[in-house]
């Protein structure tokens, strides 16, 4: 069952973060207070709800101070969509007013930080969703089956691609966009910890590496944009099992393409695209077979675990392999400038659009091979420290 028993009392939620990607929280908890599930209690944010929210929410309440707030508003989930160096001290303070948490991703923005968080959910007994949204689709499962049957014969490897396009006004838009740290904070938001981190841990869940990683994670960050963090870059990991994954993104891109993950055997591949929950089955001889599948949202999830304890779909603890690749993110030497020489520079509506030479390629060949971008002699990542002539798969 998706949604919580009927006739139970809607789940009371304060929304911590109103703006930015908190406004799609913000409608979506619209959306299933019309269905009776939740309602608003309050909203926790800086800014005041302006324009058609503004008469929208009047009679919620509001405030500035997330303490005060459920000092006085009895709430049952905190839907967090702040800053990612806000998320545990922010999750800390609903935790300890008795409050379950939805907590945007990434969970935390260091290891120790998401070891401090999971320490506190297990001391409160209280619930922990982490929103990683693709994770809630039933297309993972219909990935996994087809592997577990054969389908695709013995798994080679997992590449996730995605390339998509952000300008200047991306990283204007706040103090933290695109940082490392801010403040003496880690704040680590980069291409595959942020905005495509969903495709890390799509790639990570297809290969059972969800909980734990295999071994060492390989790191190579890159940016375009006159940054801190990085825009273009890919990390290579194993699974538990030995199965290499690679994961190559951008943000650099000419044009936006839906992001991917392909688990590729010894007599085909399945090829998952995220975003639209589509599942692709490649065999040779055979016409591609192509379905689509159901996802379940993760706050209607989080509200089924407390009215009729149905699982949660993505625990905290459920992203300790994410986690694993954020800290080697976080950890490892500074991005590396693109030179200019190897970008294309244009002035867009919304700021400048930067797009390296070659990076859809590049990306889709790095997942395609499981090959870091080293290795396929893109000039501007190559040094001499990493120049190493290394033979990979084709």
């Amino acid at each position: 069952m998706d949604g919580g028993s009927g006739g139970a009392a809607p789940v009371r939620v304060v929304l911590v973060g109103a703006n930015g990607h908190g406004s799609w929280h913000l409608a979506n908890i619209r959306r299933l207070a019309a269905e009776g599930l939740v309602e608003l209690a309050g909203i926790c944010d800086r800014v005041p709800p302006a324009g058609e929210d503004a008469g929208d929410l009047a009679g919620v309440e509001w405030s500035g101070d997330l303490a005060a707030l459920l000092a006085r508003v009895p709430a049952e989930v905190a839907v967090i969509a702040t800053p990612i160096h806000t998320h545990l001290p922010l999750a800390d303070i609903a935790l300890t007013h008795g409050v379950n948490v939805l907590l945007e991703k990434p969970t935390t923005a260091t290891l120790a930080e998401y070891h401090a968080l999971c320490e506190r959910v297990r001391e409160t007994g209280l619930a922990c969703q982490i929103g990683f949204q693709s994770l809630g689709s039933s297309a993972i499962g219909a990935v996994r089956e087809l592997v577990s049957s054969g389908a695709i014969g013995a798994v080679r490897g997992i590449g996730a691609a995605g390339t998509w396009v952000r300008t200047s006004a991306y990283y204007a838009r706040a103090d933290w966009a695109g940082r490392r740290r801010l403040d003496g904070r880690d704040v680590v938001d980069g291409v595959l910890t942020n905005p495509l981190a969903h495709a890390v841990a799509t790639a990570l869940a297809l290969g059972g590496a969800e909980r734990a990683l295999g071994g060492e994670v390989e790191v190579e960050l890159f940016h375009a944009h006159e940054i801190e963090a990085d825009d273009t870059s890919c990390v290579r990991l194993r699974t538990p099992d030995g199965i290499p994954v690679t994961v190559a993104a951008t943000l650099c891109a000419p044009y936006r393409q839906e992001p991917h993950v392909t688990v590729y055997g010894e007599s085909g591949r399945v090829r998952l695209t995220y975003t639209l929950d589509e599942v692709r089955l490649e065999r040779p001889g055979e016409p591609p077979a192509v379905t689509v599948h159901p996802r379940t949202d993760l706050l209607r999830n989080l509200v089924a675990h407390l009215r009729d304890g149905v699982p949660l779909l993505v625990p905290c603890e459920a992203t300790a392999g994410f986690m694993t690749v954020l800290e080697a993110v976080r950890t490892a030497p500074e991005p590396r400038p693109i030179p200019l020489a190897a970008q294309q520079v244009d002035v867009a509506e919304d700021g400048v659009h930067r797009v390296v030479h070659g990076v859809v390629e590049l990306v889709e060949e790095s997942a395609r091979r499981r090959a870091l971008f080293s290795e396929l002699g893109a000039d501007w990542a190559v040094t001499s420290e990493n120049a190493s002539g290394l033979e990979v798969p084709r």
